[in-house]
């Protein structure tokens, strides 16, 4: 099998993983539904954006990504009252989900689950800003809809 085939597999592969990560963590821990959405338009107004570092088996990043008011409701659905602004309990909720997110999608592979770390998540605000990652052999970029928000999630990662 060529590189680029063995590549496209484990890409597929972890996607899979991720849509089941996706579902699991909105569903059980904060009791939405989510569905797949295609590409998505960028994000307009502020985002909130947590970054999640891997290290160990794969290297690289977990991003997600959701709108201002997608934040907030997120936070609502896990404290039971939807803050007015984006405060420290915003950002925290945000950063959590990301983490349960990363930590249950690589939990669905052993490998990674006993060999790759994750870093504690650290939190993007704002609307004028852009996230650079090094370039790496994964990359996987999928957008999601819950209770009529977006929530984007990247990894960028390579063995």
């Amino acid at each position: 099998m060529a590189a680029l085939e063995v590549v496209e597999k484990e890409i597929a592969r972890l996607e899979g993983y991720l849509d089941r990560a996706v579902e699991e963590v909105f569903g059980k821990m904060l009791g939405v539904a989510t569905a797949r959405a295609g590409e998505a338009e960028p994000m307009e107004g502020e985002t909130v954006a947590a970054l999640i570092g891997l290290a160990g088996a794969l290297t690289g990043t977990v991003v997600l990504q959701s709108s201002r008011p997608g934040a907030m409701h997120v936070c609502g659905c896990m404290a039971g009252l939807e803050p007015a602004e984006v405060d420290p309990t915003v950002r925290d909720a945000i950063g959590e989900v990301a983490n349960m997110v990363a930590g249950a999608w690589k939990g669905y592979d052993p490998e990674l689950a006993s060999r790759c770390l994750l870093s504690t998540p650290t939190i993007v605000v704002g609307s004028r800003y852009e996230l650079f990652s090094r370039r790496a052999l994964i990359r996987i970029d999928r957008n999601y809809k819950f209770d009529g928000h977006l929530c984007a999630i990247t990894i960028s990662c390579q063995r």
